[in-house]
């Protein structure tokens, strides 16, 4: 099993970038898919504590777009942000990252993947 995994939509413009990334550079990778395998709560709940639930959840996408201001409302807290994002993963900033020394990043940021690659 690779030790980095990559989690986020197949679709995606920034996912098909950041695999292309890693693929082009020999960094062996796993590709967990939202829509296909669901978002792992276990998971979730890491990635809210390291990145922070603002971060993790991309209000800038779609998905947040077309809920109604009542669902987006609601969403105040990790709790609740975890909640939507285990019923909505598309509404997560996509790629997620699970390192191979246990961090977790997300978004696709080439520069900061460099230097943490060597």
């Amino acid at each position: 099993m690779a030790s980095i995994t990559l989690y986020g939509i197949p679709n995606c413009d920034t996912v098909k970038k950041a695999r292309a990334w890693l693929t082009e550079r020999g960094v062996a990778h796993g590709f967990h898919d939202f829509k296909k395998q669901g978002v792992p709560p276990d998971h979730l709940g890491r990635w809210l504590a390291a990145a922070g639930w603002e971060h993790v959840l991309n209000r800038r996408g779609t998905t947040w777009r077309q809920l109604d201001a009542a669902a987006q409302a609601a969403v105040t807290d990790a709790a609740s942000a975890a909640a939507l994002l285990v019923e909505q993963p598309s509404a997560i900033k996509r790629p997620v990252v699970e390192w191979a020394d246990g961090t977790v990043t997300v978004g696709f940021a080439p520069d900061a993947w460099q230097q943490r690659l060597g």
